[in-house]
């Protein structure tokens, strides 16, 4: 069964982009993750698809929101860089019940074959599981975005969800 067989609509994905300054209109990194899922017939609802500050507390409260809802999958974007402000990673670590190392191991190691070059050391990523949920949480530059929902996400977004569910 391919990717595109199962996720037909079957999978709800909620999307957070943590940003101090973006707006809907503004996100394109959120619209570009919308945009991949669309493409997979995966529709984001609009109470699915929020924006908070990068506040530890507003992206916790917002994620523990759709825990305790139907969603299979959080994607956030934004927040992971390493300035003071970037605070999605600490946010989302203390939630996770296991983390996919794996994730953040091959992102990087993408982003610097396919983007970024030796920048690629500055980024953050994590995956994880909390029960039957996943949470992924990547950085919100379009080019990272594009990297993360074409090489793992959207390739993988069918097993994880299968796996948990199985």
């Amino acid at each position: 069964m391919s990717v595109i067989d199962r996720i037909d609509g079957n999978i709800n994905v909620a999307i957070l982009t943590v940003s101090d300054t973006r707006t809907k209109e503004t996100d394109k990194g959120g619209q570009l993750v919308q945009q991949h899922l669309k493409n997979l017939n995966v529709e984001v609802h609009n109470d699915h698809y929020k924006i908070v500050k990068d506040d530890i507390i507003q992206i916790q409260n917002q994620i523990n929101k759709w825990l305790n809802t139907d969603v299979d999958v959080i994607i956030t974007t934004g927040g992971t860089g390493i300035s003071q402000r970037d605070v999605t990673i600490e946010a989302v670590k203390p939630l996770l019940d296991k983390e996919i190392e794996g994730f953040g191991e091959i992102f990087r190691y993408l982003s610097y074959t396919e983007d970024v070059g030796s920048r690629a050391l500055l980024s953050r990523a994590i995956a994880g599981t909390k029960g039957r949920q996943v949470i992924i949480s990547i950085p919100g530059s379009t080019g990272a975005v594009k990297l993360a929902m074409e090489k793992l996400i959207t390739k993988e977004i069918n097993h994880l969800v299968h796996e948990l569910n199985k």
